[in-house]
């Protein structure tokens, strides 16, 4: 077979047109292919940037934190304060009862004075 820029080929054209529709589809599938991605990939990178934008501090945001920081160590102090309270009531109840013992004492005593004659 001798094969030269002389060959003739033959070939109905209804095929013809069918292989340029078919690159012509092919062309045009691939085109919107990459239109897509690039469009989402332009949405990707405008919402990784508003998420990073949103996700830094802004002044109010640092002073918020340090009130809720201030606030912490207030409740810290006054859990502290309240667990102090509940050993002192402990304690006060403690002498409370040994104070109660000592004036019964006291009267035990005053009563022997009195009925030994003495005022």
């Amino acid at each position: 077979m001798n094969i030269s820029d002389k060959t003739l080929v033959s070939m109905p054209i209804k095929n013809m047109l069918g292989i340029i529709a078919g690159v012509v589809l092919g062309v045009f599938a691939y085109t919107e292919v990459t239109a897509r991605l690039t469009s989402l990939e332009t949405s990707r990178e405008l919402f990784q940037a508003d998420l990073l934008k949103k996700s830094e501090q802004k002044p109010t945001d640092q002073e918020q934190f340090m009130l809720i920081e201030a606030l912490f160590e207030d409740v810290e102090k006054l859990i502290k304060n309240q667990e102090q309270n509940m050993t002192n009531k402990v304690n006060i109840e403690f002498l409370k009862t040994q104070l109660e013992k000592a004036l019964d004492d006291v009267e035990v005593l005053k009563d022997k004075v009195r009925q030994n004659g003495g005022h």
